[in-house]
């Protein structure tokens, strides 16, 4: 079942991890419908939020990828609806 997600990441200024990012973005550009990242230079962090369409298991796997990068805080949230490819 192909379904519409949104991941939300959040970063603590971190180059090394923020690289990370984007070469795990890349790699699941597949699902990747559009992304936008602002940046909050007076705290230190940046947002980004992913819209996906992709399995479960797709979502799950990019999401938890995501996780286990250092300074990277993840939530993530899978619509009901069913979409077709």
């Amino acid at each position: 079942m192909i379904r519409i997600g949104v991941i939300g990441i959040v970063l603590k200024q971190d180059k090394g991890s923020a690289l990370a990012i984007q070469n795990l973005l890349s790699s699941y550009s597949q699902i990747i419908v559009g992304r936008m990242g602002v940046p909050d230079k007076e705290s230190g962090i940046s947002a980004i939020s992913v819209i996906v369409k992709g399995t479960n298991e797709q979502i799950s796997a990019l999401t938890g990828k995501l996780g286990k990068l250092n300074n990277v805080y993840v939530k993530s949230a899978v619509t009901a609806l069913e979409v077709n490819e």
